[in-house]
């Protein structure tokens, strides 16, 4: 049951592998192609991986809680294999096969828990729309191992009946908010406080992680600068992730295109194996 499980779990951090890729494993694009912001984030506890992209290995005991890119990659089809770490790519836990990376998106990508606690992988489409002057957008994603939640700032409700794996957002005032996250409906603290700097011209993703059960409930962030509306603001940093004190986190589904990441590619290996 143990080693299905950790199956299981393999799949749901095989996207990271997705875009991961050392650039090195990847072939450049023409300056005319479509390309795609690619980010991934590895929310499924207690289960590192080392990531093969195209036969190279690119990320080495890639951890739950560590965010990966944003990579800009070129529109087309990837391979990906996914192993123990430090174990060789013939000894896949996991592939995935001609994995779709639609050009014109900024996705992330989180392999996290279902509401019943089973891995899975959600691509979001990250709204990357520019924000009023003075404006920051918050985003806060449900996907933990949980029932609905209230997202609450300052004690206040924000968002509410927040189920996995939906999402709310919000512009807001920028500036600094101390957050936390309550069991829908009632004073019962779930995750935090924890203080998030809401810059202005970004947009600060909040992701709820784990698993209620588990007792190992977490939060993680991502933050996207650069969405000053002109020609207020100057944009602070490169435009990928800001650690906000949890780790690193992030907009619903938007595309039906960005489904074809995590498309019918996927087998785990050793059933392969015990086939042929």
């Amino acid at each position: 049951m143990q080693r299905s499980y950790f199956r299981q779990v393999a799949a749901g951090g095989a996207v990271a592998a997705l875009t991961f890729a050392g650039v090195g494993a990847l072939t450049a694009a023409p300056a005319y192609a479509a390309t795609a912001e690619v980010s991934v984030v590895h929310g499924i506890p207690d289960t590192p991986v080392d990531v093969y992209v195209n036969g190279e290995k690119t990320l080495e005991s890639f951890a739950p809680g560590d965010v990966a890119g944003p990579l800009s990659l070129a529109a087309g089809a990837y391979d990906i294999a996914l192993t123990k770490p430090g174990e060789p790519v013939a000894n896949a836990i996991l592939t995935v096969d001609d994995a779709e990376v639609p050009g014109g998106t900024n996705i992330s990508l989180a392999a996290h828990l279902d509401a019943g606690g089973q891995p899975k992988i959600t691509p979001f489409v990250n709204d990357t729309s520019k924000v009023d002057a003075g404006k920051s957008r918050l985003i806060v994603r449900h996907t933990a191992a949980a029932p609905a939640v209230d997202v609450r700032a300052g004690g206040a409700p924000v968002f509410t009946e927040l189920t996995n794996p939906n999402e709310a957002k919000a512009d807001v005032d920028a500036g600094s908010i101390s957050a936390d996250v309550v069991l829908a409906g009632t004073e019962t603290v779930a995750i935090g406080p924890a203080d998030l700097d809401l810059g202005e011209g970004t947009a600060t993703i909040v992701y709820a992680t784990g698993s209620a059960e588990a007792d190992n409930l977490d939060v993680v962030a991502q933050t996207i600068t650069g969405l000053h509306s002109a020609p207020a603001g100057v944009p602070s940093g490169s435009g990928g992730l800001a650690d906000t004190g949890a780790s690193t986190w992030w907009y619903l589904l938007a595309s039906a295109g960005a489904l074809l990441l995590v498309g019918g590619g996927t087998r785990v290996a050793t059933t392969r194996r015990n086939n042929r």
